[in-house]
């Protein structure tokens, strides 16, 4: 299992008339910890995508919404790996508040696209190999 974390602040344009993070806006934060864990790891999307050619759409996206996220609160973004990528990854993600009470909760699985055919591929052995040590 592999866990990341990552803060942001709600941002005003963020939020909708009752000063809560906009409820829309929830899975822009997942794709910023998704970003921010695989770059931790050493990766890049935009690697991933112009070097080794391989895109990683969305198929699913799960979310409860627990209690409202504030203006200028910042947020922890956990993002957790909890299986090693076969087909498919799936990423759990927690948003905490400034109290550590849980916000929201949800996962997004993605596949893996080769980019020169457009056809679902396994999950490339350069990402296997860089998450092996959190699997052993």
């Amino acid at each position: 299992m592999h866990t990341h974390r990552f803060q942001k602040r709600v941002r005003y344009g963020e939020t909708d008339q009752m000063g809560y993070l906009y409820y829309g806006n929830y899975a822009q934060y997942y794709e910023i910890g998704r970003a921010e864990m695989i770059r931790d790891l050493g990766l890049t999307y935009a690697a991933m995508e112009s070097g080794h050619g391989i895109l990683m759409p969305v198929m699913s996206l799960n979310q409860r919404f627990v209690r409202p996220a504030l203006y200028d609160q910042l947020l922890t973004i956990q993002t957790t790996l909890r299986r090693m990528p076969g087909k498919t990854i799936t990423f759990h993600h927690e948003i905490f508040n400034e109290k550590n009470k849980l916000v929201n909760g949800g996962s997004v699985k993605l596949c893996f696209v080769e980019v020169k055919t457009g056809k679902t591929v396994a999950c490339p052995a350069y990402l296997r190999e860089t998450l092996q040590p959190f699997f052993s």
